[in-house]
């Protein structure tokens, strides 16, 4: 009895310690992110454009109901693992409802622009409502075949929503009011600053509702489908409808897209790339929970700190492209320090021996290598790939994404696997090793073309939410 009494203070204790950790950790990161984005903004050079009044009637008109859809998003991302565990699935198990949304994200991932241009923009972003409303509804059933259906659905309303909304804007933006074409990387910057904070705001009300209410894990997923039916609403009652203006099949878009990734070695190089990075970044996306569960941390509140970081890569970009370092250097150091990060995770996450607290140390790391990837990366495919075609290039490296981050999980089902997570990152080591030489020969390349140079500031912000 003492000591099975003494096994369970031990416990108490260190969860206690994580948890302190995990708060502590997200107010230092907070100021430091609070720093970094005031010295980025007093770093732009560039002229404050945009501050027409009936611009910024239009732009609150569009953030309203896309503000609200992203905050439904994000309210799910904190809690998603925990709710399936909650429910006594297995990891194994937990990871096929994963690659089920992945997999559902890649095959209506390439069909949802071309759907939104020729049934209506407006139309689709109300259906990401009604279908994303539906996908938190199934997840109060613990029936594995109904949560699956919820992760397709989810996976059908991601899609949505990376596509119509702005596709909407930027077709009201031009042909509706006629605004200058300069003034929508304005928008995309502000929605990408807000996003950020959204999703650390999120991240803090999910974790009040379902550790500090004790509502459990499900309660972050049933908030999100108010937030969803209002900006539905919005959408419905304040929007109005638009179309593409030309019609493209499918195969016709799949096709022009193969024979652009293959007409330019840079085009080629900066897609795969992509498709090595962000491959784990869905992996990570994954396993971050299991990794520190067990260590008692407050999720929401990891998930916000997790948020932070991204914006303060975010904001380390914008103040280094400010100081003249150029975009395709800032891409090799984010994809060196996500390196880093899961080299880190190897030895840390061992069964026998494992150091949650580090773990978490590198995956704060991993984060802010994420911030800098992403406007660093937006900003070359803007150069690199033209603007015609562009759409169709990202799709078919969604591909290889989805397809690497789907056998990754599915590799959990192996039982060798199952409980070892190092394992897993010892893979995701080596397609970020890939990624890292392929960044490399990228700038080797690129390094002396004078079309790659960074442009002005609001140019590398737009890249932000094109990314």
């Amino acid at each position: 009895m003492a000591a099975s009494a003494n096994y369970w203070y031990i416990a108490i204790q260190y969860i206690a310690k994580m948890m302190v950790i995990t708060y502590v950790a997200f107010v230092v990161l907070g100021v430091l992110c609070i720093g970094l984005q005031y010295w980025a903004i007093k770093s732009r050079k560039d002229p404050p454009i945009g501050n027409n009044p009936t611009f910024l009637k239009f732009q609150r008109g569009y953030f309203a109901a896309y503000f609200l859809a992203v905050v439904a998003d994000w309210l799910q991302g904190p809690y998603l693992y925990r709710l399936y565990s909650y429910y006594n699935f297995m990891e194994d198990q937990i990871a096929v409802l994963y690659v089920c949304g992945f997999a559902s994200t890649v095959i209506l991932g390439t069909w949802a622009p071309i759907a939104a241009d020729r049934f209506g923009r407006k139309k689709l972003c109300f259906m990401f409502t009604i279908v994303y409303s539906l996908a938190c509804f199934f997840k109060l059933s613990r029936n594995y075949g109904v949560l699956i259906m919820g992760r397709i659905l989810g996976g059908v309303a991601t899609s949505l929503l990376f596509s119509s909304f702005e596709a909407w804007y930027v077709h009201e933006h031009i042909e509706t009011h006629d605004f200058p074409k300069e003034w929508i990387p304005v928008t995309f910057a502000k929605a990408g600053v807000w996003n950020g904070i959204l999703a650390i705001v999120a991240g803090v009300v999910a974790n009040f509702l379902a550790e500090w209410c004790g509502l459990g894990p499900v309660a972050p997923f049933m908030l999100s489908i108010p937030c969803l039916i209002i900006s539905g609403i919005i959408v419905m009652t304040q929007w109005q409808e638009n179309y593409g203006t030309q019609s493209v099949t499918l195969v016709k878009s799949c096709g022009t897209g193969l024979r652009t990734v293959f007409s330019e070695l840079r085009i080629f190089m900066i897609g795969v790339i992509a498709s090595l990075f962000e491959s784990v970044m869905y992996i990570v996306i994954f396993i971050w929970t299991p990794v520190l569960i067990k260590g008692g941390p407050s999720l929401g509140i990891t998930f916000s700190s997790f948020m932070v970081c991204i914006m303060i890569g975010s904001a380390a970009n914008q103040i280094l492209v400010t100081e003249k370092v150029q975009s395709y250097n800032l891409l090799l150091v984010s994809v060196g320090m996500a390196l880093l990060a899961n080299i880190i995770c190897i030895p840390t996450t061992n069964p026998d021996d494992p150091n949650r607290n580090l773990s978490f140390l590198a995956l704060l790391i991993y984060q802010i290598s994420v911030g800098i990837y992403f406007p660093s990366m937006g900003f070359l495919r803007i150069k690199i790939i033209p603007d015609a075609h562009r759409t169709s290039v990202m799709n078919w490296f969604r591909v290889p994404l989805n397809i690497i981050a789907c056998f990754v999980l599915m590799l959990l089902h192996n039982s060798s696997f199952r409980h070892g997570n190092y394992l897993i990152f010892i893979i995701t080591s080596g397609l970020l090793t890939f990624a890292l030489l392929l960044s490399w020969q990228f700038v080797s390349m690129v390094k002396t073309d004078s079309d790659l140079q960074n442009g002005s500031t609001s140019e590398n912000d737009s890249s932000v939410s094109s990314a």
